[in-house]
C-alpha cells in the first residue's frame, strides 16, 4: 500500500474479561475447525493455554488467566502458517519457556 514494501504478519487477536475470568485468543479461527486441542497447564486449575494444532502446526492459541504470553503465541501461529511443525511435548511442558518451543 502506498508503494511501501513489507510483510503483513499480523495475527488475529481478541480478548475478553468476564468477572474473574480473562482470556486472550490469538490465531486463525477458520483453521481451528477439526483441529486437535492440546493444553499447556491444567484447565481445571483455571490458568492454562489451549492450542489448536493441525499437522503439528499451531493455528491458534488461547491463554486463560495467564498473562504476557500473547506475543509468544502469535509467533507460534506465524510459524505454523509458514509450515513450521512444533514438538508437541515441549509445547505442553510448562517448564519449557514458551518462546523456546
Amino acid at each position: 500500500m502506498l508503494g511501501v514494501e513489507g510483510d503483513y504478519r499480523d495475527v488475529p487477536y481478541f480478548y475478553t474479561d468476564q468477572f474473574e475470568l480473562g482470556m486472550e485468543y490469538t490465531g486463525f479461527a477458520p483453521f481451528t475447525v477439526g483441529a486437535e486441542i492440546v493444553y499447556r497447564g491444567r484447565p481445571e486449575d483455571g490458568s492454562f493455554i489451549a492450542f489448536w494444532l493441525r499437522d503439528d502446526r499451531v493455528v491458534a492459541g488461547m491463554n486463560v488467566n495467564l498473562w504476557d504470553v500473547a506475543d509468544d503465541i502469535a509467533e507460534l501461529v506465524r510459524g505454523g502458517a509458514a509450515g513450521r511443525r512444533i514438538d508437541r511435548a515441549r509445547l505442553v511442558d510448562v517448564d519449557v519457556p514458551l518462546g523456546e518451543v
